[in-house]
């Protein structure tokens, strides 16, 4: 068994979508990023990544490639697992913590935890999405941003 952290932090800007763990969320900004902003699954797949020694999101998925201009972060995630498959690897557990002062997320952790387990090919139960706020410190309490802190494990895979 491996495990890997990962963290993602991206501002929130006027005029975009809100996703966060693959779900639309209504709010009257969502997250600046070259993909849909998506920082929960950006953070689980920096996680997955580190768990298996396969550097950062950057390194597979670049800000300066056009192909991933405003793309599904669950089709990032996709490919991901894929990555891991083909390294022998296959995903344990993610627990992921969201950081935002709003808007409110409780009532999206369940359908993240969905989307997010259907997209990994696990159960529901191994995957774990929390939400928390900074308490109106820095930038995330102040509103500016969302981070998120990931954990994952992956172990090898079974061979049949």
């Amino acid at each position: 068994m491996r495990v890997g952290v990962g963290y993602d932090v991206h501002p929130l800007v006027p005029g975009r979508k809100l996703v966060l763990g693959g779900v639309g969320i209504p709010f009257d900004g969502g997250l600046d990023g070259h993909s849909d902003g998506d920082a929960a699954v950006h953070a689980i797949i920096d996680a997955l990544l580190g768990a298996a020694g396969l550097g950062d999101i950057g390194a597979h998925f670049p800000s300066s490639d056009a192909e991933y201009k405003d793309i599904s972060s669950l089709i990032l995630l996709q490919r991901t697992v894929q990555k891991l498959k083909g390294r022998g690897f296959e995903v344990g557990n993610v627990d992921a913590t969201i950081v935002a002062e709003q808007p409110r997320l409780s009532p999206f952790v369940v359908r993240m935890r969905e989307s997010i387990s259907r997209t990994l090919g696990v159960a529901v139960d191994r995957v774990s999405v929390k939400a928390t706020t900074a308490k109106g410190l820095g930038f995330v309490g102040q509103g500016q941003a969302i981070a998120v802190h990931a954990v994952a494990l992956v172990k090898e895979a079974r061979r049949s």
